[in-house]
This record gives C-alpha cells, sequence and structure tokens, in this order.
C-alpha cells in the first residue's frame, strides 16, 4: 500500500441542522475506527486551535484513496483533501 498525507478541512454549510451535523459526526467516528482497523487510517491530528485534520492515510493508489476511502466518510460532502503522497525517507528515525 502507498502512504498518503491528507489534510482536510471540514466547512459545515450555515443553517444545517445541528441533529445532522451530531449525526454525521457520530458516523465519523465509527468510519474512522473501520478505516484504522483495515489499514487505511494510520494515523489523525488536530493542528491546536483548527477544525481541520492531518492524517497518514494508506491505499493502493490516489484513486483508491479518494474513491473507496475518503470518499467513505460521513462528512464527505462538507470536506476538502490535498493529498500528498509519501515515501519514506532514509533518515526517518522510525524506519525498522
Amino acid at each position: 500500500m502507498r502512504e498518503f498525507l491528507v489534510e482536510i478541512t471540514t466547512s459545515i454549510p450555515e443553517g444545517t441542522d445541528p441533529a445532522e451535523v451530531d449525526r454525521r459526526r457520530a458516523a465519523e467516528a465509527v468510519r474512522a475506527r473501520e478505516l484504522a482497523a483495515t489499514g487505511n487510517l494510520g494515523r489523525l491530528w488536530r493542528p491546536v486551535g483548527e477544525r481541520r485534520s492531518i492524517g497518514l492515510w494508506r491505499a493502493a493508489d490516489e484513486d483508491e484513496l479518494r474513491e473507496k476511502v475518503l470518499g467513505t466518510l460521513p462528512l464527505r460532502d462538507w470536506m476538502t483533501f490535498a493529498v500528498t503522497p509519501v515515501d519514506p525517507h532514509p533518515n526517518d528515525p522510525g524506519r525498522g
């Protein structure tokens, strides 16, 4: 699998029913756990004080990542994605 750094910005449309926001956020948490269990979601961070996230995601290629992974997120209609494919650095201290 390839690895990707993905920056996700979520913008909830003005006037959206708060119950719909709560429902989608709850479903998003469930889906994130499922994607972590399959190995598609490796890590997820939120910059302090911001409403965006940065994650380490895995998929066979960028098309699969966008369509079969990110495309399954319950909040996807309100999200924008900045996808950066990454390879291990030879000096990465985390390399096994």
